[in-house]
């Protein structure tokens, strides 16, 4: 296979140079590879290249002539390179003209190659324009792509024509992946290589910090020089040693004297000793606001070298993995850099174990392995190109594309699987402009800007979206109606004589600001994502825009959470209906269908919604069938069980019944997995914070335990004692969930309808009361594919199992009629009526149940199996069905399923168990959660003291 390399001037002292040329080599031991150069800037290359590297304009004399010789007058060829580029914008690399359009033309029209690849947007430009069909054509982008300004604008416009993308990077990939869609290329993440050169590896112990890059405000030397100066005094024999030059040299020398430490930095300038530098390092520091890469890092790891480096964008959390090989600051966090340090500087065991995690971690990196991705990429490539189908798939992603540049079609819908396809070419610099404007504030993710907040949950976005709309609507004079669809979001319709007014004052009111707009076809489908401040460029296709999604993305600071136009405020324009003249059709529907009678605008009303009022219809206010209008509590059981003094009274019960003091295993009754506390609710009210919050109160039911985060005078939150639930029933204390479930009932205030949950139960999704109940009353219950075996209660049992077939005996022999299956972990939606009534007609049985303090073999499992088959029986419940996901947190092999509870977030509610069979230890298991729930849910809730939300609630 011939492969050739594009550059702009492999000549020059660069990273993208010499990573390119160190990929290329590696390649050469598999293919025939060479290099092309586009300008020759210097007599001799500061790389020493190892592959051929031809020339196509030298820029070394006076004036620019092809490479290859010409016998034309010097004069000829100055005014052609005088000329600007057509086929490279000057705007995205000024170095192109017109001599280098020819030559490039001349050459790449008559290679031989099988595949070419780009190193630069700009390369990517004039590649896919002149590189004749038969070649294979892949792209490299070396920087942040979702960070580029004007200089990306060729990646918008020609992506979609290449063959295949490469990417440093796993969010580039994702962001080219979000922003194309259905027209994306082939996409691949694979880093640069390290020369295969032998590299001596660091004993660590010369204390030495060394930073490795340009002294240019990207790289934020000054950062890492202040950082330094907080440790430097406490450790006076470690320096910190900066390779590199550039404009900020005098600066960052100034800087050092200031702070009293320049006898402890060290200002090389630039060195072509790498390899002996990082032999020399201690710790290696990165400090940059972007890194595509950052290849100085993977030179570090390849010394056995650990790293302190900012987690910025994108390449550092590529290479380094916290805690692992080395430490990653939140990016800005001067402090936090310091601690780092220090941490490094004073834990000599830690920057040894750092140091030997690195070096093994470096073979990633190794040209052999990276060479070996290459070459299966490019193989699979070029057998598509002989099969054909690489010409045909090429075709159609084009097609695609140009189709959504010029109309809002069929075609065009169907191409954007994902509505965040973004491609408009000048959208990228008003993302750029705003981006710098938001100072941190804004950050693009998901392939769009987003608001950084956290404190906002779902709901309180699609609030927020909806008043974004109004108030656009209200200045500008349009009158509008709030509607009422199957969804959680809200919908507006307005007339369709307003279509162009509204997408301009859209445009202008949030020209400065991270709103999009999905644009909507008849059905309500969204063709794309368009940012507001673009919105005035379809007015010439605004036949075609049947309505717009409008909403401002959000973001959690550390974007575990993104709120897009999922939750947006959709504006159907109302349009006339052909040949039904009584009739106006809206994009997508309402709880009436996709259209509404001219007759029923007459019949105006008002919707409130948190307390505003919406000019609406009377028939959007009516009470539907499928309405849950009625009070909704919640009740958590919950157990501290690493308090001392509730330990102390589980053990006396458990000596007064000749048994052992409990154990992290056991046979389930009492041992320590079923009450050990990791926080599982604080993050499950969270959950319901985000995700429920039409819960009216919050029963806490408790041993006279409180968590301290909690704040137990917030309104919605009562705390109520195991004594007042059990009152003269029963026996305390109890340490049997089951006893307690029978008691739930006895709640005062307690509502009719109620769900009750154990801490490890979470809400996944934003869903509303009627998942969980119907408007009659009835309660919803959820069977699980989980079976009871036909058996009676055998010795040994799991006392989970042997309630279930208690439960069985006495539907049994009260109904004639024999479950088999048991419920999913999710939260139980319950009646109090129901539970009083089982009270009422088992008295002995719920009288045992509530007197074992301890799980025994009489025990009913009421509230979570129990109550539910009574209710089917008796009219009370019906079976639904309700999309639940489940982990055992101590069982290894469950661990995948939180990455994709997380990256999916596919389940309506969840469970994070553990049961007493793990063999994952506590401790793991712990640190395991400590990630997870507060990455799923990042916002804390109002009932937590000292949360932003939780400060509203007692300002209000």
């Amino acid at each position: 296979m011939k492969i050739t390399f594009l550059l702009t001037t492999a000549d020059a002292m660069g990273g993208t140079e010499r990573a390119v040329l160190t990929v290329a080599e590696a390649l050469a031991e598999l293919h025939e590879v060479k290099v092309l150069s586009i300008f020759k800037t210097r007599a001799s290359s500061f790389f020493t290249a190892k592959v051929p590297i031809e020339y196509l304009v030298d820029n070394t004399g006076p004036v620019p002539r092809p490479a290859r010789g010409g016998e034309l007058e010097d004069s000829v060829y100055k005014a052609v390179a005088s000329r600007p580029s057509e086929l490279v914008d000057p705007a995205w690399e000024r170095a192109f003209n017109r001599l280098s359009d020819l030559e490039a033309e001349r050459y790449l029209r008559a290679t031989d190659a099988d595949v070419i690849v780009s190193s630069t947007p700009a390369l990517q430009a004039l590649m896919v324009r002149v590189a004749p069909p038969s070649v294979v054509t892949v792209g490299q982008e070396h920087r942040v792509s979702e960070l580029r300004g004007i200089s990306g604008a060729p990646l918008i416009e020609f992506t979609p024509r290449l063959d295949a993308m490469v990417t440093l990077s796993e969010p580039t990939k994702v962001w080219f992946a979000e922003t194309f869609a259905g027209f994306a290329p082939r996409l691949a993440v694979i880093g640069n290589a390290l020369p295969g050169e032998y590299r001596p590896t660091s004993s660590l112990e010369t204390r030495t910090i060394t930073q490795a890059g340009r002294m240019v405000s990207e790289k934020q030397i000054d950062h890492a020089i202040t950082a330094f100066s907080k440790v430097a005094g406490a450790h006076p024999q470690w320096k910190l040693r900066l390779l590199g030059d550039g404009p900020l040299l005098r600066r960052m020398r100034e800087l050092a004297a200031n702070l009293g430490i320049l006898d402890q930095v060290q200002l090389v300038g630039s060195t072509p000793h790498m390899l002996e530098e990082w032999a020399q390092a201690s710790i290696c520091l990165l400090t940059s606001r972007v890194e595509a890469f950052g290849l100085v890092l993977a030179e570090a790891q390849a010394a056995g070298v650990p790293i302190v480096s900012y987690a910025c964008p994108n390449g550092p959390a590529e290479i380094v993995t916290d805690e692992v090989d080395g430490l990653l600051v939140p990016p800005g966090d001067i402090d936090g850099l310091a601690e780092a340090l220090r941490r490094l500087i004073t834990e000599q065991e830690t920057r040894q174990a750092f140091g030997a995690a690195a070096l093994a971690a470096s073979e990633r990196w190794s040209a052999p392995v990276i060479a070996q991705r290459w070459s299966s990429l490019l193989t699979e490539l070029v057998a598509a190109r002989d099969n054909g189908t690489l010409a045909a798939e090429r075709e159609r992603r084009r097609l695609l594309h140009e189709s959504s540049l010029t109309e809002l079609g069929v075609v065009a819908a169907e191409a954007s699987t994902s509505p965040s396809a973004v491609v408009r070419i000048d959208q990228r610099a008003h993302e750029v402009r705003i981006e710098a404007q938001g100072g941190g504030s804004v950050v693009r993710g998901g392939g769009m800007l987003c608001q950084v907040a956290d404190d906002l949950t779902p709901f309180d976005v699609m609030r927020a979206n909806l008043d974004l709309v109004v108030e656009v609507l209200e200045q500008a004079g349009i009158p509008y109606l709030l509607t009422r669809t199957n969804l959680l979001r809200y919908s507006l319709a307005v007339d369709v004589e307003y279509r162009e007014k509204l997408l301009t004052v859209l445009t202008e009111q949030y020209k400065d600001e991270p709103v999009y707009a999905a644009l909507l076809n008849a059905r309500g489908g969204a063709v794309k994502n368009v940012l507001a401040a673009v919105l005035d460029q379809h007015l010439a296709n605004a036949e075609a825009i049947h309505g717009v999604r409008v909403f401002r993305p959000v973001s959690t600071t550390a974007a575990t959470l993104r709120l897009t136009g999922v939750y947006g405020c959709t504006v159907s324009f109302l349009e006339p209906v052909e040949e039904q003249d009584d009739l106006l059709a809206l994009a997508g529907d309402t709880v009436y269908g996709p259209t509404l009678p001219k007759s029923m605008l007459a019949d105006t009303a008002v919707r409130t919604v948190d307390g505003r009022d919406y000019p609406s219809l009377a028939a959007f206010t009516k009470r539907l069938p499928n309405d849950v209008d009625f009070p909704v509590d919640a009740v958590y059981t919950w157990v501290d069980g690493n308090d001392p003094a509730w330990k102390a009274r589980r053990n006396k019960v458990l000596a007064e019944r000749g048994l052992a003091p409990a154990q992290t295993d056991g046979d389930g009754a009492s041992d320590d997995a079923r009450f050990r506390d990791r926080e599982e609710l604080r993050y499950s009210l969270r959950s319901l914070d985000m995700f429920a919050p039409w819960i009216r109160t919050i029963y806490l039911v408790t041993d006279d335990q409180t968590p301290a985060w909690l704040d137990t005078d917030h309104p919605r939150v009562k705390v109520v004692s195991h004594r007042e639930l059990f009152g003269d029933t029963g026996t305390l204390p109890s340490f049997n969930s089951h006893a307690i479930e029978s008691r739930l009932h006895r709640i005062e205030g307690l509502s009719e309808q109620f769900l009750y949950l154990n801490d490890d139960v979470f809400f996944g999704r934003p869903l509303r009361p009627e998942t969980f109940f119907l408007s009659s009353g009835q309660a919803k219950c959820f069977p699980s594919p989980t079976k009871v075996d036909p058996a009676p209660v055998q010795d040994g049992e799991e006392f989970a199992l042997i309630a279930a077939k208690n439960n069985r005996a006495l539907l049994e022999r009260e109904f004639g009629r024999t479950p088999t299956n048991t419920f999913v972990h999710s939260p139980h939606a319950l009646r109090r009526s129901t539970l009083a009534e089982l009270e009422e007609r088992f008295p002995m049985e719920v009288a045992r149940t509530a007197d074992a303090q301890l799980r025994s073999a009489t025990d009913l499992a009421i509230a979570s199996s129990l109550q539910h088959y009574y209710g089917m029986f008796t009219g009370r419940s019906v079976a639904d069905t309700i999309s639940c996901g489940f982990v055992n947190v101590g069982l290894r092999t469950h661990h995948p399923r939180l990455a994709k509870l997380l990256g999916a977030r596919p389940n309506d509610v969840f469970c994070i168990n553990d049961y007493h069979d793990a063999d994952v230890s506590a401790e793991e298991q712990a640190d395991v959660l400590a990630v997870f729930l507060p990455s799923y849910f990042p916002v804390a809730s109002q009932f937590e003291k000292g949360s932003v939300r939780n400060r509203r609630v007692v300002r209000s």
